[in-house]
């Protein structure tokens, strides 16, 4: 069982800029997809941004497109979310997610989870 644990999540002022981590447990995620999910209270659990294995092709959704770039470090079992120009929107606890050998965005294909770092942006 794969463990993921989340860091840099904050407080901060609407414009602001975040950068979120994910570090596994082992090296097993290396050739998994990559992910960061949110979720807010009373809705679903939604996408943010993918990322590959192999060819590290990242995937982003509508809503942080040109704000958000996810990267990986396989030689630290660790995926990272730099989010800029941060809007009230973005308010959310961000899951960091180990999905599988192919990205989806879909939450059902998630094979793990991390605990989630909560990002609150004021205006």
């Amino acid at each position: 069982q794969v463990q993921l644990m989340e860091s840099g999540g904050d407080s901060v002022q609407a414009g602001g800029s975040l950068r979120l981590s994910c570090a596994a447990s082992d090296d097993s995620i290396i050739n998994m997809c990559l992910g960061w999910f949110r979720q807010t209270p009373g809705k679903e659990r939604e996408g943010v941004a993918l990322i590959s294995s192999g060819t590290n092709n990242p995937y982003y959704s509508a809503s942080v497109e040109g704000r958000a770039t996810i990267s990986r470090d396989n030689a630290k079992n660790t995926v990272y979310l730099e989010m800029n120009t941060l809007k009230p929107d973005d308010t959310a606890m961000y899951y960091c997610a180990a999905i599988s050998s192919y990205c989806s965005w879909h939450v059902r294909d998630v094979r793990y989870w991390g605990q989630g770092t909560q990002v609150t942006v004021s205006s």
